[in-house]
């Protein structure tokens, strides 16, 4: 079954039928895993350049037999190959018999293109409950337990007699084992650490730092071995690469190698005949899973000790957390009409704003915060700003201030925000504020501040002196070559917040896979908002089975809205571009976060907001030299164009319709240990020198759904951490947020009115060569289950590799909220997934916003499809969402107390100034990529509308 050259793995329906039309030969085939059904398998045949799909599915028995319509008998068969071989011949009921098998890529074929090899990743994951991890007691040191502290009401002979006990045991192994080398840094980890290891296990902390400290020490040789290895097959498969021409992009150099189980189908044939390589491969899979499974069976056998020996330490209770720090009062200078100064006061704890004249020695003006009705931003001048207040004669004032610079304007802005919110009547918040840094440690320890990173303060967009301390309410930290033990990092985290915020922040998870860690904490007043935790892992490493690179993520709802964090390390190497897509397409497709019940939709579908970050890896095609050059005159823009993540995704190859701040701080690696004057671009291998050109490795990119509040308000770099050879990036965004929607009116108090969502037409075209009939399921919170339509009604595919499909509103369903109140309505999104008859696979994801279509006559709707990463296509369509009457009533959010203005456009005198809902506000986007487009990105799309 391995060895089946047609057997493709977990490729995805779009690179299946790409491989059959590139074959393009009438019975041509292939079998991949089925998407819908696991365990199953879909059998993909080309006949008149059409792609037909069947499902072969297993019976109870492990039979296997192709689906057939209803009351024909199905053949069954006990392997793949033995049905496959009888639908060889003719009069199966196939299209057209099984004639040309089409192979998986040879090794020194693949390119390492999106879709090649899938299905290899190793992925982990766990589900947390609503309860969060505790955190130490303050009198633990913040950095780790250096010191020994004596376990209360345990026998010390009891614990020195333990180390001896192991050690013992250890000298009884040496004897048959020739690790020698290897077996004396254990004998000193069980000689002098073990006792460390399990007096923090006493205290309550189950993370083994020592024992971590010392297999990363025992295991430094393996990691020159494996360099210097790989580097030799890579040059080996140069050799046997075939020439490319000079303008095609370059081939990946070497395919991964895989391991025990998951050996690759390319190797196939080489395992076959060479027993060696087999063993190699085995060995190499053995000390993988050991150096996984270790720690936890070292964990288990102190846990057992301690146990035994009754050495826990009694339960104590915890100190209540120490009141947050209050704000101070912020002053800004600022230009009121054409060039009168006054200074503008904040007092945040007070809920006032105050004007003073300059010269003046009381204040013109005191306005407290329930009469300031709106905040209006000016576009045209970044530094201007309106603000409307209310007046006793219900009459409004406006007035125009112009600060010094944008990010004044900012501050300034972001404080009001914070009083509003402070000052407001709400149960729950509306809006939050969420930080998000992205480090790659390089292996070395942190130094003994981190404020400048968890402040954003440094290079770039940072935060305003008068707002960098002022906390968040979510603190995401991605790290990679990070070699603190998990639980030392997470305390030097909380410690770090805690001296410069004084908040006792909680840890909602922490996910790890080997160096590279996630961490999430909140405010204690959030703990208990947050549900529905869940953590995952991916392996993206040499074979997809270490942890060297790869992923974690974390994902949980803040009240009702859902947010997802991907924390990465990719493929390195200049040369490495294609590697780095295929590893971002494996975390998408095997990361588990989120409600399991949208399984089957894109990852990037899944969670209101999702934010991605890490050591991305991606660099800048550019001649080193001409770099540098570019980095001291300051020149950004020259190199964000040739920066390799930009360009992929001008190629819509990677993080389709993500957002990402807008770059104004110098490459964040690779830098000189010590200082960030000099960049060091040449780096020492076994196989000659390399070069690693200055680049913004280290980026944060975020989705969300459409009509969504989510907002930058900083992207940066430090630039006095000089531990590592990358920078700590951060950002920190404004975000908004639903909660547990209450209706003003008590169920049954009334006879129920019930909201609708009714469809006029649904029009859908797809980048396949398939000709099934489709189906589209309707996916919401909304909902108290999922909706089908039936099957399309109108269907085209004059368009080579296109197809166009239509429903009218006879087979699209009526859907009816669970609620029918419109302030409920207007915070939900639908998910779309167009689904074919037979085979139930998703051609295609969608997010639709309910909020626009709110209203009695239909409006039109027009957006991309997705799955597994790629645009696969479109769908438009008209809908309206009906609310009964009685149930119309909503309120100003206090995201929208924020606006912006497009012209400085004076109001008309003595007029009204009512608050009004703001404009869509764009995404900041980098300035390297074109503004998107209005229609369909692909041409091809518009042949159907008559546009040559």
């Amino acid at each position: 079954m391995a060895a089946a050259g047609w057997y493709h793995r977990d490729i995805s329906q779009v690179v299946a039928e790409g491989l059959l039309a590139k074959a393009s030969r009438d019975g041509s085939f292939l079998v991949r895993d089925s998407e819908s059904v696991k365990g199953a398998y879909a059998l993909c045949l080309l006949f008149q350049r059409h792609v037909y799909t069947y499902r072969i599915l297993p019976d109870d028995e492990g039979l296997l037999s192709v689906q057939t319509i209803q009351g024909i008998q199905a053949k069954c068969f006990r392997t793949l190959p033995d049905l496959i071989g009888a639908y060889e011949h003719p009069n199966n009921g196939l299209v057209t018999p099984l004639l040309h098998p089409v192979h998986r890529a040879r090794p020194d074929e693949d390119s390492g293109e999106p879709g090649r090899g899938r299905g290899l990743c190793q992925a982990a994951s766990g589900e947390g409950p609503a309860e969060l991890v505790t955190l130490p007691t303050d009198g633990e040191d913040a950095r780790g337990w250096g010191h020994t502290v004596p376990c209360p009401g345990a026998p010390t002979s009891s614990r020195t007699h333990i180390p001896q006990q192991l050690h013992q045991r250890l000298q009884e192994q040496v004897h048959s084992s020739p690790a020698s080398d290897f077996m004396g840094f254990m004998a000193e980890y069980l000689t002098h650490h073990v006792q460390l290891d399990l007096e923090a296990l006493c205290h309550g902390h189950p993370q083994l730092r020592h024992l971590s400290t010392a297999l990363a020490t025992a295991c430094r040789a393996l990691h020159s071995e494996i360099d210097f290895t790989l580097a030799g097959l890579e040059t080996l498969a140069r050799v046997f690469d075939p020439p490319v021409s000079p303008r095609s992009p370059a081939r990946e150099q070497v395919m991964p190698l895989s391991c025990s189980k998951n050996i690759h189908p390319h190797l196939q044939g080489f395992l076959n005949s060479d027993p060696d390589l087999e063993l190699l491969l085995n060995r190499i899979s053995t000390v993988n899973h050991l150096l996984s499974s270790l720690e936890k069976k070292v964990l288990k056998s102190l846990q057992e000790t301690v146990t035994r020996h009754n050495l826990a330490l009694p339960s104590v209770a915890a100190a209540p957390p120490p009141a947050a720090r209050p704000l101070a009062v912020q002053s800004f200078e600022v230009k009121v009409g054409k060039s009168q100064r006054a200074a503008l006061t904040v007092d945040v704890e007070s809920g006032t704003m105050t004007v003073t004249k300059r010269g003046s020695s009381s204040p013109e003006e005191v306005i407290p915060q329930d009469k300031i009705l709106q905040l209006i931003k000016y576009q045209s001048v970044q530094s201007k700003v309106r603000l409307v207040c209310a007046r006793e004669n219900q009459k409004s004032l406006s007035r125009d201030f112009i600060f010094p610079s944008a990010r004044k304007r900012e501050a300034f802005c972001q404080l009001l925000q914070l009083m509003r919110i402070q000052h407001s009547n709400l149960d729950e918040p509306e809006l939050i504020s969420v930080y998000v840094g992205t480090w790659n440690m390089g292996s070395t320890p942190p130094p003994r501040s981190l404020a400048s990173w968890l402040t954003s303060r440094g290079l770039g967009r940072t935060q305003d002196e008068t707002t960098a301390c002022i906390p968040h309410d979510i603190y995401v930290i991605g790290t990679q070559e990070n070699s603190l033990g998990d639980h030392e990092w997470v305390e030097f985290l909380c410690a770090s917040l805690k001296t410069l915020m004084a908040i006792d922040y909680r840890v909602v998870a922490l996910q790890c896979l080997w160096s590279i860690k996630i961490v999430v904490l909140v405010k204690p007043e959030h703990q208990q908002r947050i549900s529905h935790v869940h953590t995952s892992s991916v392996k993206t490493g040499i074979a997809n089975t270490l942890g060297n690179k790869g992923a974690v993520g974390v994902s949980f709802l803040f009240n009702g809205t859902s947010f997802g964090f991907v924390n990465c390390h990719l493929a390195s190497g200049s040369e490495k571009t294609h590697r780095r897509n295929q590893n971002y397409s494996d975390i998408l497709h095997s990361l588990a976060l989120g409600d399991k019940r949208l399984g089957g939709f894109d990852l990037t579908l899944r969670f209101t907001h999702l934010f991605w970050f890490g050591d991305l890896n991606y660099r800048l095609d550019m001649d080193v030299q001409d770099i540098l050059t570019h980095v001291v005159k300051k020149e950004f823009q020259a190199l964000l164009a040739v920066d390799q993540l930009n360009l992929e995704r001008e190629k819509n190859k990677v993080f389709l319709q993500f957002s990402e701040g807008d770059i104004s701080f110098p490459p964040t690696y690779r830098y000189e240990r010590g200082t960030r004057d000099t960049y060091v671009w040449q780096k020492s291998k076994p196989t000659g020198m390399r070069i690693n050109v200055p680049s913004w490795c280290d980026r944060i990119l975020w989705k969300s759904h459409p009509e969504t509040h989510v907002v930058c308000n900083s992207y940066g770099c430090t630039d006095d951490i000089v531990t590592s050879d990358h920078s700590p990036v951060f950002a920190t965004f404004e975000v908004g947020v639903t909660s547990q929607f209450v209706p003003k009116e008590a169920p049954g108090s009334s006879p129920e009115a019930l909201a609708c969502i009714e469809w006029e037409s649904i029009e859908v075209i797809l980048k396949t060569t398939s000709r099934s009939k489709c189906y589209i399921e309707f996916h919401s919170y909304c909902l108290e289950e999922v909706q089908r339509s039936g099957e399309n009604t109108f269907q085209s595919c004059d368009i080579p590799g296109f197809l166009k499909l239509g429903w009218s509103s006879k087979h699209l369903p009526v859907l009816h909220p669970i609620l029918p109140d419109l302030e409920y309505l207007g915070d939900q999104h639908l998910l779309l997934s167009i689904k074919g008859v037979e085979s139930c696979e998703s051609y295609g994801e969608c997010c639709l916003a309910m909020r626009s279509a709110i209203g009695t006559t239909a409006q039109q709707f027009e957006t991309f499809l997705f799955h597994r990463g790629e645009e696969t296509g479109s769908v438009r369509g008209w809908m309206r969402v009906r609310v009964p009457r009685g149930r119309c009533g909503t309120r100003e959010r206090l995201y929208e107390w924020i606006s912006f203005e497009e012209e400085d456009a004076e109001p008309e005198a003595d007029a009204p100034m009512c608050p009004k809902p703001p404009p869509q506000r764009l995404r900041s986007r980098p300035r390297s990529l074109p503004e998107p487009a209005t229609g369909y990105t692909n041409p091809a799309y518009f042949i159907f509308e008559g546009i040559p």
